[in-house]
């Protein structure tokens, strides 16, 4: 089960993980990408083994109480879950059909949905293919962001975290250049091709590990942007939450749910609307509205609770 080039899915990944730790489980994650690593190394608890180690997969399976898997690495788990006789839980990033089909081919004893519009989204899958194979359970589990994880004190750049076209990284370069008195904060992703402006007012930023977006993103910036194409969720949002960030988004399905009254939602393409929303914004009496729904929105997204909820699903497969 491994992590992605996805950072959104990887955080989301390990946030789960962690909580089966600290109840005492072993917990192990096998890569299925060659790195620069070679042998097995614990991050937060968490085994995590290399490709490069050419460690045997399959004994880990015979070996394991239950399976976990997502993204494209489900076809493969779901049949050696099958070949063993293990229960495999599915976590489902996204609404593409694969994620679905994968997910709905056999042998996935649990469905963990990242959002209430992904499981809606599911349940047309099912009536659009009724011979696709239901999980036996489901359960909507948010990306948790415990807010002590992120809170910080805002600096003063608006901030796109991942520049690549699909993330809006042409509404910051845009942006930047109507309003040069403001400092801007390009974050380098971990996958696409970025779109970083060489301007005065934009500082970029080489891509940030999850651990480090604290003190390395969010206490520098004041506003964030996620004029995104797509987001099944949208975690570095709730993250900026956490601080009190108001965030300007494209109103996707899974932003509009995440943020809530907290988002400020403008077309990506309506640059103008975008500028306008801005500025508003950057005027203390608005932004402190803002930033107070925020606080609130984020101690609604506490993910305690689903995620004990998670952990016992896990802990009941393996019964």
């Amino acid at each position: 089960m491994p992590p992605q080039h996805n950072a959104g899915a990887e955080h989301m990944l390990v946030s789960m993980l962690r909580p089966l730790v600290e109840r005492g489980h072993d917990v192990q994650v096998w890569l299925s990408r060659y790195g620069n690593v070679n042998e097995p190394y614990d991050y937060r608890g968490i085994t995590v083994v290399p490709l490069e180690s050419r460690l045997d997969f399959p004994t880990a399976v015979r070996k394991a109480d239950v399976l976990l898997s997502h993204l494209e690495c489900v076809p493969s788990t779901a049949s050696l879950a099958r070949g063993y006789s293990k229960p495999m839980a599915v976590i489902c990033h996204n609404t593409h059909r694969p994620t679905f089909r994968d997910m709905a081919a056999g042998g996935t004893a649990l469905a963990v949905f990242n959002s209430q519009w992904m499981q809606v989204e599911a349940e047309l899958f099912y009536a659009e293919y009724p011979q696709s194979i239901r999980p036996a359970q489901s359960l909507i589990v948010r990306p948790p962001v415990f807010a002590a994880d992120y809170a910080t004190k805002p600096g003063k750049a608006v901030t796109l975290i991942n520049c690549n076209a699909d993330k809006g990284g042409h509404v910051l370069e845009k942006l930047a250049r109507r309003m040069p008195e403001q400092q801007f904060l390009a974050v380098k992703g971990a996958y696409g091709e970025q779109i970083l402006p060489d301007l005065p007012n934009v500082e970029v930023v080489e891509h940030v590990d999850g651990q480090q977006m604290r003190e390395q993103v969010y206490a520098r910036t004041k506003v964030l942007l996620m004029p995104s194409s797509y987001e099944s969720w949208g975690r570095t949002g709730v993250e900026a939450l956490a601080s009190g960030i108001p965030v300007i988004a494209q109103p996707t399905p899974g932003l509009c749910e995440s943020l809530g009254e907290a988002g400020v939602f403008v077309d990506r393409n309506d640059l103008d609307g975008y500028e306008a929303v801005l500025r508003k914004l950057l005027t203390p009496a608005e932004y402190r509205l803002a930033s107070k729904r925020a606080k609130a929105r984020s101690a609604e997204l506490d993910p305690t609770e689903e995620l004990a909820t998670w952990c016992t699903a896990v802990e009941g497969l393996a019964r």
